[in-house]
């Protein structure tokens, strides 16, 4: 056996010998690619700190003062007593049942029917292409313009009360009386929904592999039983998605009330993002108008959380 020399040698042939500056040589290219990456995301970056962070740190303070643009001089700290405020006016904790109801009246019919029309377009049929650009057609209309159609669909001249007439009914005055109003605004946010949700789901399926509705039809399982055991717990974590997404939108419901109904009948449609804008800029109290947003963004938080939570459990 031969003896290595002191040298690192063997049978007379000597190993390389790391210098001790090779590895130094990638540090100027290493912290030349690091200043060029923060110079590419610099631009963004101060966008985000500009235009996103510092509005909410703004409006976070503006919520603890008392202030108006119209009036001269600084904002006056006045504490906690907007927060308290809130909970002891009922203009507040109506928005809030409104708001409430407006989610459970849409969301289950935005996420039940956008995913049994995914369920139809995951069919391979002809002329399947068109029918989920179709489907898909509403989610890339703007809000403000789906708004102006459906609000001549619900006017007195306008083709619901053609319908209704059609069918021997008298017309109604949809987005003027209390009992139908907000119910109307759900129709239309849920066929503005559909689309959207309805691609989120198609996609989650056609992630589903196909092995699994193999080895169910081979153990004799019937459709309704693959889609409750295959289907279903593949779909769970758009699911989850979908629903949270969902949730945060229509929370934050504005374009539709301001333009179909503008908060009313009787505040039967003012959710709490409308009487955000109303105390804000009809009312000049900017200060109780961000606390109103920082309880509306709690919520909303606490919901995605719980949302969340149920998605890692097994």
């Amino acid at each position: 056996m031969a003896l290595l020399s002191k040298h690192g040698t063997q049978h007379g042939k000597s190993r390389p010998v790391a210098s001790p500056r090779a590895g130094s040589r990638g540090g100027g290219p290493t912290g030349r690619r690091k200043l060029v990456g923060l110079a590419f995301t610099a631009p963004v970056l101060a966008y985000m700190a500009i235009f996103q962070l510092f509005p909410v740190l703004y409006g976070f303070y503006l919520s603890f003062t008392s202030y108006s643009p119209l009036d001269r001089g600084a904002p006056q700290l006045v504490g906690a007593d907007n927060y308290a405020a809130l909970f002891g006016s009922a203009d507040f904790l109506k928005s809030l049942r409104v708001t409430a109801q407006f989610v459970a009246e849409v969301l289950p019919f935005a996420v039940g029917i956008a995913l049994g029309l995914a369920l139809l377009a995951n069919r391979k049929i002809p002329g399947i292409g068109l029918f989920r650009a179709g489907l898909f057609l509403p989610r890339i209309v703007p809000l403000t313009a789906v708004s102006l159609v459906w609000l001549w669909m619900y006017s007195p001249d306008g083709w619901f009360n053609d319908l209704a007439g059609s069918l021997g009914l008298a017309p109604h005055n949809w987005l003027l009386d209390e009992d139908t109003a907000l119910h109307s605004v759900a129709v239309m946010r849920i066929w503005k929904a559909l689309g959207g949700n309805m691609v989120l789901f198609l996609a989650g399926l056609q992630s589903i592999p196909v092995t699994l509705y193999e080895a169910a039809k081979m153990d004799g399982a019937n459709a309704w039983a693959r889609f409750r055991h295959v289907t279903l717990p593949g779909l769970r974590p758009v699911m989850v998605y979908v629903v949270t997404i969902n949730i945060v939108y229509l929370s934050q419901s504005f374009a539709e009330i301001f333009i179909l109904t503008g908060g009313g009948p009787l505040g039967s449609t003012t959710t709490t993002n409308y009487l955000i804008y109303q105390e804000a800029f009809q009312n000049n109290r900017f200060g109780s108008a961000s606390a109103m947003a920082f309880v509306l963004f709690a919520a909303i938080f606490a919901f995605a959380l719980v949302a969340m939570r149920g998605n890692g459990r097994k």
